[in-house]
């Protein structure tokens, strides 16, 4: 068995379950609060749920194709990897207004409307968009004023969200949990030579310029060999955390607190593959998303 099937294989299991758990925690913290609001203002705010790469909303061990890292390994696979997050949410007793689950994948939210019907799950409220969860990042943006609030889950199994669609949401009343793929994906991508295969997938996703991408994973010594000067490129240590890192910097630009400590999901062999990583204007917000995972890391 390829390497990348074997791992497709041993995802959505505990470390998926644990990023699920902090979230189900958060999102009822949530509810409690947005609800009592409503009771004390007569309905105030209208709460929308955002569900981006809602997936099929199952566990699959199918084995993938690795034809393509970035093609078949991202993007093709993605409806195969468990999401239980659309379940959790809906089977809560204190609802939002809207709920918006979104997949890239046609065929992924249809298995998702499916699954929901057959559990009595849907409610008129929901709200299944088969198309580019960028766009609809633009649409939710657009959408939202002073007299709404959202929470965003983005839960990718890749690097589809652009830098761009998070910078709409700057100065919104938004709550996001975004899933950064810092060991999985990104890590592969900054390869030790810096030769930066993907690098206009890296730029888009981190909204920076090759340079700058360069001087946050690399450094450059200059050194004296029998042949004259050679400059040797060193990709920095830790890569995998200093991705989380930079992302998170990125993100204070747009939000006013953001996980000072993002709760790290690791794989079977103990590997740091995903950051999950919570981002709000609201300060009450970040103090319960700390506790959140805190409670979790411990």
């Amino acid at each position: 068995m390829n390497k990348v099937s074997e791992s497709i294989i041993k995802w959505g299991g505990n470390w998926t379950d644990e990023k699920l758990d902090a979230f189900e925690g958060y999102v009822y913290a949530y509810l409690t609060v947005m609800n009592s609001q409503k009771k004390k203002y007569n309905g105030w705010p209208t709460t929308i749920y955002f569900d981006g790469f809602a997936g099929s909303g199952t566990r699959d061990s199918s084995e993938g194709n690795d034809e393509n890292l970035f093609e078949e390994y991202l993007i093709k696979n993605e409806a195969e990897v468990y999401r239980g997050s659309v379940e959790r949410v809906l089977q809560m007793t204190t609802k939002f207004d809207y709920y918006y689950f979104v997949d890239n994948d046609k065929s992924a939210v249809n298995l998702l409307k499916k699954k929901l019907e057959e559990r009595k799950l849907i409610t008129a409220k929901c709200n299944f968009i088969p198309n580019d969860v960028n766009n609809h990042l633009a649409k939710l943006s657009n959408f939202l004023d002073s007299e709404k609030v959202a929470l965003v889950l983005l839960d990718p199994f890749g690097m589809q969200i652009n830098w761009s669609s998070i910078e709409l949401l700057k100065n919104k009343k938004v709550d996001l949990w975004i899933l950064i793929p810092s060991g999985v994906i990104i890590n592969r991508f900054l390869d030790r030579k810096g030769k930066l295969q993907f690098i206009k997938k890296l730029e888009s996703y981190f909204g920076l310029e090759k340079t700058e991408i360069m001087k946050k994973f690399y450094d450059t010594n200059t050194v004296e060999t029998l042949f004259g000067t050679e400059t040797i490129i060193i990709k920095t240590n830790d890569s995998i955390k200093k991705i989380a890192e930079v992302y998170m910097e990125k993100l204070k630009q747009i939000f006013n607190y953001v996980s000072e400590e993002p709760l790290t999901l690791f794989n079977t062999k103990n590997f740091p593959i995903y950051h999950f990583v919570f981002a709000s204007n609201n300060k009450t917000a970040h103090k319960i998303a700390k506790q959140l995972i805190e409670k979790k890391i411990k």
